[in-house]
């Protein structure tokens, strides 16, 4: 069926809300990049030709984009556009799609993860299932000061006697996360023992990733707020990556993750001087 021109919303109207851009200049390279998978992932598809004119840059630019986003994983390319890939493996499912994935890895990873912490601790929690998993592993202590980004792990901990705090910033309905210029500011006040970390692809030449631009800049400011980063996921996180860049492999301390982890990707954690646990 075609597809009728001119049906992308105006660049003033969007990505003046992107954080850091200014309406009078040329938007970065990465939100560029963030805001057509954005489209993407909300319509199913986007075209050359409409990217184009929305955005204001060459076609040739925009085909550089697709081409780009294609070799990770997040889209892939068609005559005159790109759609999602098949298995939407690395795009940006939603807290409730992801809950029922590798449930009994996630169980026993949040198992090893509250092993590391002890009482009278501040733990930072990262959103996501397997971080969920984690908040309530922690039920079994009883003074410890949690920071997170997750309003639902707030809501999972609000019965206890820990002291919850919610770093504030705009709500990502997807992954119940705060993300934003509050988030991140919070964030920079504020110290952490250790942080759980859940990422959706690990890679050690370009590290930790995930699809969207804006977790990934809170996330980035947890690393930096932790004395000891901890990187919880299951082991088909690994040898993948997707949009967003948090951080390099070597800004984290320790891995935990399931039996399944390939021996090779296990040896080159070690050599790379991080700590591992397989569960």
């Amino acid at each position: 069926m075609p597809v009728k021109k001119n049906t992308l919303p105006s660049v003033s109207k969007d990505f003046s809300e992107l954080p850091g851009v200014d309406r009078s200049s040329q938007m970065l390279i990465e939100e560029r990049r963030q805001y057509i998978l954005g489209l993407a992932q909300k319509n199913g598809r986007v075209l050359v030709e409409e990217l184009s004119e929305s955005i204001g840059i060459s076609r040739i630019t925009i085909r550089k984009d697709l081409d780009l986003l294609q070799s990770r994983g997040v889209l892939q390319r068609t005559h005159g556009g790109a759609v999602l890939p098949g298995n939407g493996a690395l795009s940006d499912p939603s807290l409730q799609e992801k809950e029922g994935r590798h449930s009994q890895e996630k169980l026993r990873i949040a198992t090893a993860a509250a092993n590391l912490v002890q009482e009278g601790q501040c733990v930072l929690l990262d959103s996501g299932t397997t971080t969920t998993a984690i908040a309530r592993a922690l039920k079994r202590f009883s003074r410890l000061t949690i920071i997170t980004n997750a309003v639902n792990i707030a809501g999972e901990l609000s019965g206890t006697d820990f002291e919850v705090l919610l770093t504030g910033g705009s709500l990502r309905k997807n992954s119940f996360s705060l993300v934003g210029p509050l988030a991140e500011d919070m964030l920079q006040d504020m110290h952490a023992d250790i942080l759980f970390l859940g990422v959706d692809g690990f890679d050690l030449e370009v590290g930790l990733t995930t699809p969207n631009l804006m977790e990934s800049r809170v996330n980035r400011a947890m690393v930096k707020a932790s004395s000891m980063v901890v990187a919880v996921c299951d082991s088909t996180k690994f040898n993948r990556r997707s949009l967003s860049r948090i951080v390099e492999a070597t800004a984290i301390h320790h891995v935990i993750t399931d039996n399944d982890l390939p021996a090779e990707t296990a040896k080159a954690l070690q050599a790379a001087g991080i700590s591992l646990t397989l569960v």
